[in-house]
């Protein structure tokens, strides 16, 4: 029998000790390359849930939707863990419009999506926020590449960046098209 493997685990491992230990000062124990075995070569979002222990694992077929335009929305939320409560998050997306994705702002920074990690290319360089709403698997791997950046992003940055790219565990670094539209709801 073939075992499919998750991609950048060690993000992800990384991510999950992280968080068992800040939350509930433990070491975790939690092996995700032991726990994590996608059922076939079909593209999954691999959900754990967990607490001090594993609770639940499921495989939920990923499909990639089309991003060309954000609502940019200023929000003080937090969402430092990765979280089955997205309330916050689901709040903002209501407010979206005809827009496909939002684009947060807290204290007058660029954050993140509703959905990943954001970086705008300016002066050749890519950048990403200092301080995201999420630090995100795939991009702590490009920071540690150092094919990305960190720097606080304002607003007007949006104006000199030449790219706009979203990262995540699922769509990797993408690039948006040319055309990438911003609506301020500010």
């Amino acid at each position: 029998m073939q075992k499919y493997k998750a991609k950048n685990l060690s993000y992800h491992q990384a991510r999950l000790n992280t968080t068992i230990f800040e939350n509930f000062g433990i070491k975790g124990d939690i092996d995700l390359n032991r726990l994590i075995s996608p059922p076939d070569e079909n593209f999954y979002r691999c959900r754990v849930v967990y607490g001090k222990r594993v609770q639940k694992i499921e495989y939920l077929p990923y499909i990639l939707k089309k991003i060309n335009s954000f609502m940019v929305l200023e929000a003080d939320i937090n969402y430092h863990y990765k979280s089955i409560n997205r309330d916050d998050i689901n709040h903002l997306l209501k407010q979206k419009k005809d827009c496909d994705d939002i684009l947060i702002i807290k204290n007058g920074k660029l954050q993140d999506t509703s959905i990943a990690n954001i970086a705008l290319s300016i002066d050749g360089i890519w950048l990403t926020p200092q301080n995201p709403l999420l630090e995100g698997t795939m991009r702590a791997k490009l920071l540690n590449e150092k094919k990305i950046f960190r720097k606080d992003l304002m607003i007007d940055d949006l104006k000199k960046m030449k790219k706009f790219a979203i990262m995540n565990a699922m769509v990797g670094f993408l690039e948006l098209e040319d055309k990438v539209k911003f609506s301020f709801g500010i």
